[in-house]
């Protein structure tokens, strides 16, 4: 297959797209934290593209990419064959897609720094920032890469399961939403959680994340289908129309449980529909992702319960939002698949194969993220002192103030 300049001009743009999600991500979190924390929150996340960008040139997208190391008839990962992304050059020898091996690199390494940033989310305002740091470099390798292995790069969970995953329901959102949930149970709740009122002290800055994650989330699904062609389209269609409706309905929904509807409750609802069609946004039809938008934004609002329930505190609902929008895209997508738009049809033999690469997902994360969360609790600690976070992590970690108001 030549390399095609369209395809090549629309994974490009694709790439900077999911880059821009982060800082978009960013701001979304960071409205939703203390002014106090603002900044620390915008740390966390920005850090990751340049930790993330590191380990993923080095050994990351070799063990997700390169050819299979297996056990048994099961690929588990990578080698090491293409470590510090040698072999890549401006030709498509390696991989045979219509873009430079280069690019297919590059476009890929944009998912890699976004999905542990989603993590950071869970955490605000409580985790040391060098644990924060430790913690996306030797997740990004030991877990994403293997699961991005697993789901596109040839290994078992695509080969031997045959489940499918077009955009990351579970490379990408089960895969932190899991690890997420991991480090709250080792960090523990915020001081005064469930006790003193914790409020956004932004939400223009979150309406404005949202919607930089909206726009974003074109080149994250579309540009998946690593082609300027009609699958692009629809995966183009089916994210807006899921995003749409699935804010929609949160918003109904929200205003028949509370009596008023909120710009935040719209805008989580907006994400919620974004991360549930994304396993599914190159296989389903538009009608199909209105069924899928309209079971994210109810069943996403109705799990923010969990955190109280289980008595967690995932200060901005990375688990509510985006491990439960995950399974939810990667269940429906089993049944919804339409062989006329991605060559999968649903039934009930593909929900099972959905239903098992969803359990993989959730168990080997939650495992990895949570071992891996003691180390370094008990190593260097992940939490802040009590001073600390009754300062706020923006003067204690960083020394500076997101906003100084003078005479």
């Amino acid at each position: 297959m030549d390399i095609d300049s369209g395809t090549t001009a629309w994974i490009l743009m694709s790439s900077a797209l999911v880059l821009f999600m982060t800082p978009g991500l960013a701001f979304f979190y960071g409205g939703m934290v203390r002014s106090k924390n603002v900044l620390a929150m915008l740390m966390k996340n920005y850090v990751a593209m340049g930790i993330v960008t590191i380990t993923w040139i080095t050994v990351g997208f070799s063990i997700a990419f390169s050819g299979n190391v297996m056990v048994g008839d099961w690929s588990l990962f990578g080698n090491l064959d293409l470590w510090g992304v040698r072999k890549l050059d401006l030709t498509n020898a390696v991989f045979g897609y219509e873009v430079p091996d280069l690019l297919f690199m590059a476009f890929q390494m944009m998912f890699a720094i976004i999905t542990p940033a989603l993590i950071a989310g869970a955490v605000a305002e409580r985790m040391k920032f060098s644990a924060w740091v430790i913690f996306i470099a030797i997740w990004s390798v030991v877990v994403y890469a293997p699961m991005a292995h697993w789901v596109w790069g040839g290994g078992f969970i695509a080969s031997e399961i045959q489940a499918i995953d077009f955009a990351g329901g579970l490379v990408v959102h089960i895969n932190a939403g899991a690890a997420a949930l991991a480090l709250i149970l080792v960090l523990g709740p915020r001081l005064g959680w469930r006790r003193d009122s914790i409020r956004p002290h932004s939400l223009p800055l979150t309406i404005l994340g949202a919607g930089i994650l909206w726009f974003g989330w074109f080149g994250f699904n579309a540009g998946s289908a690593l082609g300027a062609n009609g699958s692009a389209a629809n995966a183009f269609v089916t994210t807006h129309v899921a995003a749409a409706v699935a804010a929609t309905t949160w918003t109904i929904v929200e205003g028949a449980r509370h009596g008023k509807p909120t710009t935040l409750g719209f805008a989580s609802g907006a994400v919620a529909g974004l991360v549930a069609i994304t396993p599914a946004a190159g296989f389903v039809t538009p009608l199909s992702a209105i069924i899928i938008g309209i079971a994210a934004g109810a069943i996403c609002f109705y799990a923010l319960q969990l955190k109280f329930r289980f008595n967690f505190d995932d200060s901005l609902d990375v688990v509510a939002v985006h491990l439960v929008g995950g399974i939810i895209g990667a269940l429906l997508l089993g049944i919804l698949a339409d062989e006329m738009i991605g060559g999968v049809a649903g039934s009930a033999e593909q929900l099972l194969r959905q239903a098992a690469s969803v359990g993989v997902a959730l168990v080997f994360s939650f495992i990895v993220s949570y071992v891996l969360a003691k180390a370094i609790d008990v190593t260097i600690g992940l939490r802040v002192s009590e001073a600390d976070e009754q300062q706020g992590l923006d003067l204690a970690l960083h020394e500076e103030q997101s906003y100084v108001f003078t005479d």
